[in-house]
Formats: C-alpha cells, sequence, structure tokens
C-alpha cells in the first residue's frame, strides 16, 4: 500500500480537503466518519469521504 495515498474528505462544517489515508485509518471511529483535525477550521471534526466525479 502506498503510504502517501490521498483521501477527499468533508468535515462536518462542510470545508472539502484531502487526508493521508494512514492517518484516516488510526483515527478513532466514531459511525461511519472519523475524528480528523480540519486544516480550515483548525478543529477536530467527524469527517466523511467525499465521492469525486469521474470526466
Amino acid at each position: 500500500m502506498d503510504l502517501m495515498e490521498r483521501t477527499v474528505v468533508r468535515c462536518a462544517d462542510g470545508h472539502v480537503f484531502s487526508t493521508a489515508s494512514l492517518p484516516m485509518q488510526q483515527a478513532e471511529r466514531l459511525g461511519p466518519g472519523r475524528l480528523v483535525r480540519c486544516p480550515r477550521c483548525t478543529r477536530l471534526r467527524n469527517v466523511v469521504p467525499v465521492a469525486l466525479e469521474k470526466r
């Protein structure tokens, strides 16, 4: 597995950003999302993966 793989997520405040997959797997599980620090609001937020459109 490539440790630099990124996942695009959306935080509870609606901010969209990417995060490394490895920290996502180690983050505390909360339902369908995960708890990750949002770089926009700098708080720990529940995040869910964003479905990317294929062009």
